[in-house]
């Protein structure tokens, strides 16, 4: 009897401590705004493994991979999210910023293209579409000026530079 009761309290104890994805998905948001970029990877990957459709904690490590400049990697984590939802807006204009940082300028644009096409007021994908075209030698300050419209802190460098 009392080998019973041990393994159920060791056994309640242990599904009492356990954590949820989502528990893991607020630490690693929580440990990514503080700069622990690895620490958040590592609980991102837990929240994946305990929910592997959890697109926001795909999406999320891809921005972690991006600041630690593994592009590549951000873009498998980006890939995923899209696959699992293919309406996400955010991972298709974060796709875009690491195809930007790889220098995929078309990958870029048809990615920004797609965040505008499903979300229209994104404004920060019209800020670096504009931005990417400039580099391609494209008239970006169209883009410029709609992402200034929708509220964007477009920066005046930039404004000066691309739209004059």
């Amino acid at each position: 009897m009392k080998k019973l009761l041990i393994v159920l309290i060791l056994f309640f104890s242990y599904t009492t401590y356990s954590q949820t994805a989502e528990e893991y998905y607020n630490s690693a948001h929580y440990k990514a705004e503080n700069g622990d970029h690895y620490g958040a990877i590592a609980d991102y990957n837990k929240a994946i493994e305990l929910n592997p459709s959890y697109t926001n904690a795909y999406n999320n490590r891809g921005n972690a991979k991006h600041t630690l400049e593994d592009y590549y990697g951000a873009i498998t984590d980006y890939n995923k999210s899209i696959e699992i939802d293919p309406n996400d807006a955010v991972a298709y204009y974060n796709r875009g910023n690491s195809k930007n940082k790889l220098k995929d300028y078309n990958g870029s644009i048809t990615d920004f293209n797609k965040a505008i096409e499903l979300e229209p007021d994104l404004a920060s994908a019209y800020n670096n579409r504009g931005v990417v075209k400039y580099i391609k030698g494209i008239d970006g300050c169209p883009d410029l000026m709609m992402a200034k419209k929708l509220g964007h802190n477009v920066h005046p460098g930039a404004m000066k530079e691309i739209c004059n």
